[in-house]
């Protein structure tokens, strides 16, 4: 459903009277469908392959990836301003990044699965980190945030394996420190806080000195965090990335210039109302008002013509997804299967949320498909993999599989 959503939805924003056949592969509608039929063929062809040997080739399809990664920086076609596409014949593009993330889950699940693996422990997290973070670095020199960003969300698969809760939380005040050293710009204030609140933990605390210790520790890193944000701010990120921050936390206004596609998204969403305006009706999906309809906006199409309705109905559709993807992971016998359904699930989830976010204006644009729905056969063909993997896996569940 959500593959027919996307060829419908990307034909209405990018129809081209002279080209109507959703197979003309002068289009990108007509290139979708091609993707999906593709999509579907790679699915059987993964239905039909042993599901211990999906564990056995974890560390070569990581492998290759990689090197993917690193050829794109070399040969790799600048779009948009990232080198993350390699130019394949018949006009076609490679994302080496799309692919890297269902290789990570790949291996981060035969590493985590295997005896004696505990993620609480040092030495077992630090591995399992790497693994997660080594394809960051090279997706980071394209430079490709938005996919980089990604991987974080496998840290939720950390903790559904032991990691303990309070990187979890310290991860989410890491983000509000930085909001709020930006939006509030007052160090001192924002200090006091974190020594305040650190102050009354630890009295809670105080018959638990290992806790004490924890509260200050933890402290003293968010203090040096709140230090360095400026520097972050200024020194690491790029101009277009500190403007769109700048636009989503209200610290400037630009709806001409860095804010235009934000702008021209929202109100293309809430144009459609209720109901919507009908399907190839939408006015700023005909006019080409929001640029990159087909792909990291197309959200917009589905909120301008089927309204808060059709929009609901998508969100239903992922929510179903997701809770789907938890089911499956939670009645697998082996760990391999469990910890790779839920990496998946992390993975959309964070694809889902950041997408429709950055249509909304509640989170920087940082350029993610939303999948199964935009426009592009890598992140279409890769999403697939994903899933027809975990599918082949359920199907096995009742054996074990090990690293």
């Amino acid at each position: 459903m959500l593959c027919a959503i996307g060829v419908l939805s990307i034909h209405s924003a990018v129809y081209d009277p002279n080209h109507s056949s959703f197979v003309d592969l002068d289009t990108n509608y007509g290139k979708q469908f091609i993707f999906v039929i593709i999509a579907v063929v790679v699915g059987i062809f993964i239905l039909l392959l042993e599901s211990r040997f999906l564990s056995a080739l974890a560390p070569a399809m990581y492998v290759v990836t990689t090197v993917l990664l690193i050829v794109v920086l070399v040969i790799g076609r600048n779009v948009g301003g990232n080198q993350a596409w390699i130019s394949l014949p018949g006009g076609f593009r490679l994302q080496p990044s799309e692919f890297a993330k269902f290789a990570t889950c790949l291996l981060l699940a035969r590493y985590l699965s295997g005896a004696n693996v505990k993620v609480s422990e040092p030495k077992s997290f630090a591995i399992a980190a790497g693994i997660i973070f080594f394809p960051m670095m090279f997706i980071l020199l394209q430079p490709d945030a938005g996919s980089t960003l990604v991987f974080s969300s496998l840290l939720f698969v950390l903790y559904r394996e032991g990691l303990s809760p309070y990187f979890l939380i310290l991860e989410g005040l890491f983000i509000l420190l930085f909001v709020l050293t930006l939006k509030v710009a007052n160090l001192p204030i924002i200090i006091g806080g974190i020594v305040a609140l650190a102050v009354l933990l630890m009295w809670l605390l105080r018959r638990n000195r290992k806790m004490m210790f924890t509260m200050l520790v933890g402290a003293g890193i968010l203090i040096i965090f709140v230090f360095s944000v400026q520097f972050l701010y200024t020194k690491v990120l790029k101009p277009h990335q500190k403007s769109r921050i700048d636009i989503v936390l209200g610290i400037t206004s630009d709806p001409r210039g860095k804010g235009y596609n934000v702008n021209q998204s929202k109100i293309a969403i809430g144009s459609g109302k209720l109901w919507g305006k009908g399907y190839m009706q939408g006015t700023q999906t005909k006019y080409s008002f929001v640029p990159e309809q087909s792909t990291d906006f197309i959200f917009c199409t589905v909120g301008e013509e089927f309204g808060f309705a059709g929009s609901l109905v998508v969100l239903s559709l992922y929510l179903l997804l997701v809770l789907r993807i938890i089911y499956i992971a939670e009645r697998q016998r082996s760990p391999f299967s469990r910890i790779y359904a839920y990496g998946v699930g992390s993975i959309i989830f964070f694809h889902v949320f950041i997408n429709i976010g950055m249509t909304i204006g509640i989170v920087p644009s940082i350029g993610i498909p939303l999948p199964l729905i935009s426009y592009g056969g890598s992140s279409l063909i890769s999403f697939t993999i994903m899933l027809f993997i975990l599918i082949k896996l359920d199907s096995n569940r009742m054996g074990m599989i090990y690293a």
